[in-house]
């Protein structure tokens, strides 16, 4: 078995415990992709960083986002066996992250999902998601559409435009008494939220998990995480919003089951860097830029700067302040603050 096939099966059956042991994971995935990802091993090299020397993981440097732009950022020699897209306006502006092994982004998923909120067979699933769906090879698709295969539902939950067939969805006899989660574009959901509104079915969602995914996509005006969860709430009359961080370059999620704060799962670390300085990784900084590791994206880069900004707490939650400014906003980012 080769370096990669033996991390990501440990990864998977011995998941990584913070602190000591994914430090180490991460310094070893690191000394890995430092030589064998080209796009990786350059920016190392133009850095003028000599991998061996590095022997603590927050001295590890991240790839700017802006690579899975115009490189393939890949480690090792592989066929993609799929390649996921970032949304955009020109096929030029979407970001490219290939693919060597779809089950294990799936797998992946469903071990994340499942370890905050139980097995897929407990739930039923819907989605919301037009805008992923008409621009092809979102990594988000594929996640909940593997969620609707693994959970047993009798059919897709996949809803473009069709709001009233969605809300149709939600007939207790099609529920057969399961937990129902609803992922969703943020533009979308609150034309569903006018829609519910209007017609008086608040009633059909009380017990619904709204899983927030971001994205105005222009259609809207741009709002602030707790005005828009407000307001999603009254709509809907739940007592929480639900959000899911995820992006197409990473093959974790985050969740948040309240107020916006999200929950590092065990493959994925944040870390602030300032905000005047990229290279300058503090772990004082209580705000800054989002750097992340993600143990998952072993046929990628694990490390990852982001063009997000965050807010780290004591407990290592974390939460999404908005974007630097000049970023294009991509399909899987939260609000622009």
């Amino acid at each position: 078995m080769n370096f990669k096939q033996d991390f990501k099966q440990k990864l998977h059956t011995q998941a990584p415990t913070k602190g000591v042991d994914f430090e180490q994971r991460a310094l070893d995935l690191f000394h890995y992709q430092a030589i064998h990802n080209p796009v990786y091993r350059i920016y190392l090299q133009q850095l003028g960083v000599n991998p061996p020397t590095i022997q603590n993981f927050k001295k590890i440097p991240f790839l700017p986002i802006e690579f899975f732009k115009t490189q393939a950022v890949k480690t090792g020699d592989f066929i993609p066996e799929t390649t996921f897209l970032s949304s955009g306006t020109t096929q030029n502006e979407r970001s490219q992250h290939f693919l060597a092994d779809l089950p294990f982004y799936l797998q992946n998923t469903q071990l994340l999902f499942e370890n905050q909120y139980g097995p897929l067979t407990d739930y039923l699933f819907l989605a919301l998601l037009p805008s992923y769906i008409e621009q092809g090879n979102s990594s988000l698709v594929a996640m909940v559409n593997f969620f609707m295969q693994k959970s047993g539902q009798p059919k897709p939950g996949f809803f473009l435009y069709n709001l009233e067939d969605l809300i149709a969805a939600l007939d207790p006899v099609q529920v057969n008494g399961k937990k129902v989660v609803l992922f969703g574009v943020t533009y979308a959901l609150l034309d569903l939220a006018d829609l519910v509104q209007a017609l008086n079915y608040t009633d059909l969602f009380k017990n619904v998990i709204i899983m927030e995914t971001g994205g105005m996509k222009g259609r809207r005006r741009e709002m602030i995480r707790a005005e828009l969860h407000a307001q999603l709430q009254t709509a809907f009359e739940v007592n929480a919003i639900h959000s899911e961080y995820g992006m197409t370059e990473l093959l974790s999620q985050a969740y948040s089951t309240e107020r916006g704060l999200f929950t590092c799962p065990s493959t994925m670390q944040i870390l602030l860097r300032d905000m005047n300085d990229p290279f300058d990784v503090n772990p004082e900084l209580k705000t800054g830029g989002i750097n992340i590791i993600d143990l998952a994206n072993v046929d990628s880069c694990a490390f990852i700067e982001t063009k997000d900004i965050g807010k780290l707490y004591p407990d290592n939650s974390f939460e999404v302040l908005g974007r630097f400014d000049n970023s294009d906003i991509r399909g899987c980012n939260l609000l622009v603050s």
